[in-house]
């Protein structure tokens, strides 16, 4: 079994070092048990168990209903300036403009929060689906 105390790159809640403990013994194990590896099987485990996350990571999005249409449109934390969720509230009416596939939100100061389209959903399949739930 590994027993490394090794400090990693960054600070992790237990959870996170639990993960990469389990997966670096995990590895150490595949490895047939050699002695010696603990602080690259430490380090395979951590940059594995951060890409794993990364691709799990929750983006953060606004639903905007236009034309009939439920748009899912995601944004980038750091380049939405001063925006917090929650600053448009259900049903306002919100100034856009459209250039492809991305959309362009006109916030109460002026400035803009641009954002991606990744879905679009129908009223009627919204409504369907709703319905089936219910």
């Amino acid at each position: 079994m590994v027993k490394a105390r090794t400090r990693t790159s960054g600070s992790y809640s237990p959870q996170m070092q639990d993960a990469i403990r389990r997966r670096a013994t995990e590895l150490f194990r595949r490895s047939g048990s050699v002695p010696g590896h603990d602080l690259e099987n430490w380090c395979r485990a951590e940059l594995e168990i951060l890409q794993e996350q990364a691709t799990h990571l929750v983006r953060p999005a606004v639903v905007i209903k236009f034309e009939g249409v439920l748009y899912t449109c995601e944004y980038e934390s750091n380049s939405a300036g001063s925006y917090t969720p929650g600053e448009w509230k259900p049903g306002d009416p919100v100034p856009l403009r459209i250039v492809g596939d991305k959309f362009y939100l006109l916030r109460h100061d002026g400035s803009e929060l641009a954002t991606t389209i990744t879905k679009r959903v129908t009223q009627q399949v919204y409504a369907a689906r709703f319905a089936a739930h219910h």
